[in-house]
């Protein structure tokens, strides 16, 4: 491999939830990072080479997760909101969506060519122990707030190998 994933930027974030939730987002740094223990719970995207070695993760608390999964939808913010802990299962199908399209924000250039192997919520039983101890990692990251127009938001951090 040439080259090394780039983490994101915002504006390329910000444009991509936009256009797939078909309202405003807001995204600007955040002084705290989505962990293992950030509560009600986390969302966490693994990021995977064609050789199946994890480069990238993407982790949305809870609130953000129900919001970005609601808004993809058009559920009701209140609904959305109102089904923390383990997600509802439609909203979590809805949040791996915009995991899954947010791989393209990994595959520029000369980067290695990502794709979203898995995802875990921290609601429904315990992070794997690898991904937990990723997430907690100071390599490189990129921690963010996110606002979904209408539907509030919360954390993101994208933390790279």
């Amino acid at each position: 491999m040439s080259a090394t994933t780039p983490l994101p930027p915002l504006k390329e974030l910000r444009d991509l939830f936009t256009m797939l939730v078909g309202r405003d987002c807001e995204i600007a740094l955040a002084e705290e990072s989505v962990t293992p223990a950030t509560e009600p719970g986390v969302v966490v995207g693994v990021y995977v080479t064609e050789f199946l070695r994890g480069e990238a993760l993407v982790a949305v608390d809870t609130h953000l997760a129900a919001a970005l999964g609601g808004a993809i939808a058009l559920i009701p913010a209140a609904a959305a909101q109102a089904s923390l802990g383990p997600l509802q299962e439609t909203l979590l199908e809805n949040v791996t969506e915009v995991l899954n399209v947010t791989s393209a924000l990994f595959n520029v250039g000369s980067a290695p060519h990502l794709r979203l192997e898995s995802v875990h919520d921290s609601g429904a039983g315990p992070l794997p122990a690898d991904v937990a101890t990723w997430l907690r990692s100071y390599g490189p990251r990129l921690d963010t707030t996110v606002e979904v127009q209408g539907y509030g938001g919360g954390l993101l951090s994208v933390v790279l190998r």
